[in-house]
C-alpha cells in the first residue's frame, strides 16, 4: 500500500480537486480506495440528495482514516522487527 495515495485523496479532497482525484483513482493499486473516490465523485456529480453524497464523502474520509492507521502500525511493527 501506498501511504501517498491516502494523502493525496485526503488533499484533493479537501481542496476539491476532482480531476486530480479522479486521475488517483485511475493510478492508485488499492482498489478499494479506487473504488470509495469512484462512488463519492459519481454522487458529487450526478446525486440531487445531498444525504447521499454526504454519505460516499464519509465513507471515502473513514476508509482514508482506515488505510493510513493500517498503514502506521504495519511501519512501526517493520521497524521494531529490524535490528
Amino acid at each position: 500500500m501506498n501511504k501517498l495515495d491516502y494523502d493525496r485523496a485526503l488533499f484533493y479532497t479537501h481542496r476539491s480537486e476532482w480531476d486530480n482525484l479522479l486521475i488517483l483513482m485511475v493510478r492508485t493499486e488499492d482498489q478499494f480506495l479506487s473504488k470509495k473516490i469512484e462512488h463519492f465523485l459519481h454522487a458529487y456529480h450526478f446525486e440531487k440528495d445531498y444525504s447521499v453524497l454526504e454519505k460516499h464523502l464519509y465513507s471515502l474520509l473513514r476508509y482514508i482514516d482506515h488505510a493510513n492507521e493500517f498503514n502506521e502500525t504495519d511501519e512501526l511493527e517493520t521497524i521494531s522487527i529490524l535490528p
